[in-house]
């Protein structure tokens, strides 16, 4: 299925039923008076985040969805009946956003948790309901109130704990590979990952963190070179970054120095706060480099980013130096409170999500 992580559609709730003149009719009993109910109330429409749905995809096809209307109210004092309730299932990590005004209606983060975005109309009000001490026959009625309608445009944000970062070819789901169940694309070509990939890295019993591998960004990305920035979104929810860097490029296509700080300046481009999150720097496929020469590589590339922060050395094909890199991250997250079981638990809910083998 293709990965679709926006999506607009209109929602319409039902119509409140109408009230009902009507009077009392029964032998041996004239003069009965006003016997109209009320009709029944529209049906709203709730969204519910729902675990096994990846994308928005569903949305492309359907893109209309009403509740029912309230009955009209009866004779006899009988209220006509309400309108059943729509729910439309959404994935985990589903933003929602009235497309007319921008405003943010909601943002629904967890398994089954809901949010109404169409109220269903009030009904109206019966001929019973209108008589007093001085109007013993009441004829008036009062008709049920239209049903909210709006358009609504959803995005998909996944949840993950480790976002991972860099051009393309970095390593990224090689990595994502090596130490989770997931099973990304991997290539010897440039963008070979189209959409985010989401893993669940197990470290022991009861500690674990998603990790998630987004397209590669390539410099200009910001106007939309390669595949944009479009995709970045999926970090913002992440409380840790990994900078992938490759350490052995194909000779003649770019000096890792150069590439990491043009990737950063993208990522500023983007999102100040996104580059303003704490990012670690990983410098990959070491297994390409001859033992004798791996040192002073990767001291060069960190002097020549000047970079101050954590530093790995891995090679995310053969396993080297990826379980004490996982290792430091969940002592990490568990450090700054991120409550990794949750996220876990709701992988599912992301786009091309497995679960550790």
């Amino acid at each position: 299925m293709k990965f679709v992580d926006e999506a607009t559609i209109k929602v319409i709730a039902g119509n409140g039923g109408n009230g009902v003149a009507s009077f009392r009719r029964e032998k041996f009993i004239p003069m009965g008076g006003p016997d109209g109910g009320d009709g029944g109330d529209g049906g709203s429409i709730w969204l519910e985040a729902t675990q096994g749905l990846n994308t928005l995809a569903d949305f492309r096809n359907t893109r209309t969805y009403e509740a029912q209307h309230g009955e009209k109210g009866q004779s006899r004092d009988m209220t006509g009946r309400g309108g059943e309730d729509m729910t439309v299932p959404v994935p985990v990590g589903t933003l929602v956003y009235d497309a007319d005004t921008g405003e943010q209606l909601g943002d629904l983060v967890r398994a089954g948790e809901r949010l109404k975005v169409a109220q269903g109309g009030f009904h109206g009000l019966g001929n019973t309901r209108f008589k007093s001490s001085v109007n013993r026959a009441p004829r008036q009625t009062s008709p049920g109130s239209p049903g909210e309608r709006r358009i609504l445009k959803l995005e998909l944000k996944v949840l993950a704990d480790v976002g991972l970062l860099g051009l393309p070819n970095a390593g990224k789901s090689t990595l994502i590979r090596a130490v989770s169940g997931a099973r990304p694309k991997v290539a010897d070509y440039p963008f070979t990952t189209l959409h985010p990939n989401l893993g669940v890295v197990s470290v022991g019993q009861h500690r674990s963190f998603v990790m998630a591998d987004v397209p590669g960004l390539i410099e200009g990305a910001a106007e939309g070179a390669g595949l944009g920035i479009r995709f970045l979104k999926h970090l913002q929810r992440t409380r840790l970054l990994l900078h992938l860097v490759d350490v052995a490029p194909y000779e003649g296509s770019g000096d890792p120095v150069q590439d990491a700080k043009s990737i950063v300046k993208e990522l500023e481009k983007f999102s100040p706060e996104l580059a303003a999150q704490e990012r670690w720097l990983v410098l990959n496929k070491l297994d390409l480099v001859p033992p004798d020469e791996q040192d002073a590589r990767c001291k060069a590339i960190v002097k020549g980013l000047k970079w101050k922060g954590e530093v790995f050395r891995i090679s995310g094909i053969s396993g080297a130096g990826t379980q004490d890199l996982c290792q430091k991250i969940m002592v990490r997250l568990e450090e700054i409170g991120v409550a990794a079981p949750l996220f876990a638990d709701e992988a599912q809910a992301g786009a091309g999500t497995e679960s550790a083998e």
